[in-house]
């Protein structure tokens, strides 16, 4: 009870469905009991005009009245319903007390006009006149049968809105749904953006009620935008920074290198060569990511292919340290980005590739396109990386359980904030499914070839 409450004062649109309904309930209800009793009273109008009207004919006429000792029904006579007619001074003759023959045992001092009269144990509703000779007489109806005709016919006056009410209710709620409608599709689209899409949204198509608001998160996007960007710039000014004093500290190692060092001192020597190289390394990503998160794409292609071959000429030395076997499968492609954000894209993947594949392994370069589709896979026969970790493995440093080489865990978020920025898609995996061996990450891109 307490959720379906809180549900209630939440949801502006379900409040405002309760509402209508309620009020449309109480009209349609006081509007139903004013027609009823509007239109019961009216039958019984109606029924007293009928007692008025046949004494009318009566009077115009000059009808004389027989009361035979049986009487056969006439074709459509209903007893309940019936209207009689007849002089006063006949219902006092009669040695009956009830409504089952006629004339009826009507008193004479009933007066003239409309008047209930109970004749046995039955209420008639009885219309007293006196006619041109000066003889009273009565019409007669009896009240239980007049009833029930102005009940039927108020409960048909009701008919309309039995029939209107729930339509009424239904046109409510699928018009509030479709004025509602707007902000589920902002909210649908805002789910569906990518992290770094900070665009304004479009107010145009919203109600003028939900437009300030709208306005305000506009705002707010703007200034986490700023924000962002002067985040972004900060670490690529940093990395810019940083390149200068590595750049000396390379320097003066390779000048010791022609000195006769003692064993330590080598080894000493050597690790510091190690972490000066993977610092620049480090630079050199940091510089990268920043430029994919500040870069505009810019319209253009380039060869898939192409770019796949300055990598691995760039990179045949590693894979021959470790006898590794790469190989480049299928047609070449056209995607739309700069070239050394593709080639930055396939270095990444192909150096991780290279870092886990085992002695004398293999890693795979596979190209599909068709449909309006292209994608790249590189894959390698390594250990793998555990399917929890799939999740993890695109944030900034993250480098698994089990870190193999020197990397500093940039490279596969890199890959992913450059392929989501030209449009594209990121996906990992096993290579090998059924053994959950080695390690496979493909890139899709929808190629629009209009």
């Amino acid at each position: 009870m307490d959720g379906r409450k809180r549900h209630l004062n939440q949801s502006l649109q379900l409040r405002l469905s309760v509402g209508l309904s309620v009020a449309i309930l109480l009209v349609a209800t006081l509007s139903g009991v004013f027609s009823y009793l509007s239109a019961y009273d009216e039958a019984l109008d109606l029924q007293d005009n009928s007692l008025h009207q046949v004494a009318a004919l009566y009077m115009r006429q000059g009808l004389a009245f027989s009361y035979p000792a049986s009487v056969q029904p006439a074709v459509g006579d209903d007893e309940e319903t019936r209207i009689v007619i007849q002089y006063l001074a006949d219902g006092q003759a009669v040695s009956h007390a009830d409504d089952s023959r006629l004339p009826l045992p009507i008193a004479g001092s009933v007066a003239n006009g409309l008047s209930t009269v109970t004749v046995g144990s039955e209420p008639f509703r009885v219309l007293v006149s006196t006619d041109t000779a000066g003889k009273r007489f009565a019409v007669a109806q009896e009240i239980d049968s007049r009833n029930r005709a102005a009940r039927n016919s108020a409960w048909r006056a009701l008919l309309p809105f039995a029939i209107l009410f729930p339509i009424l209710l239904l046109v409510v709620a699928n018009l509030i749904r479709e004025l509602f409608r707007p902000v589920g599709t902002l909210a649908a689209m805002l789910d569906t953006r990518d992290d770094q899409d900070l665009r304004p949204i479009d107010e145009r198509l919203l109600a003028s009620e939900i437009r300030p608001f709208v306005q305000a998160i506009n705002r707010l996007l703007a200034r986490v935008a700023r924000t962002l960007e002067s985040q972004k710039r900060f670490v690529a000014d940093a990395a810019h920074e940083l390149r200068t004093p590595l750049t000396a500290l390379s320097l003066q190692a390779e000048g010791l290198a022609p000195e006769v060092l003692s064993t330590r001192a080598q080894l000493q020597l050597a690790q510091l060569r190690r972490g000066i190289a993977r610092s620049r390394k480090l630079i050199e990503q940091l510089l990268a990511l920043a430029d994919a998160q500040l870069g505009d794409m810019p319209p253009g292609a380039v060869s898939l292919h192409e770019a796949c071959r300055l990598v691995l000429e760039d990179l045949m030395p590693l894979a021959e340290q470790k006898q590794l076997d790469i190989g480049l499968e299928g047609g070449d492609a056209l995607l739309p980005m700069r070239e050394i954000e593709l080639t930055t894209i396939i270095r990444n993947l192909v150096e991780n590739a290279i870092r886990h594949a085992p002695i004398a392994g293999h890693v795979d370069l596979q190209v599909k396109q068709g449909a309006g589709l292209v994608m790249l896979c590189v894959s390698d026969d390594g250990p793998g990386i555990d399917a929890q970790e799939w999740a993890r493995v695109f944030e900034p440093f993250y480098r698994g359980t089990d870190p193999v080489g020197e990397g500093a865990g940039l490279g596969l978020s890199i890959v992913r904030t450059i392929v989501q920025r030209s449009g594209g898609e990121v996906d990992v995996g096993y290579t090998d499914e059924a053994g959950k061996q080695g390690w496979r990450v493909c890139l899709r891109w929808v190629i629009n070839n209009d």
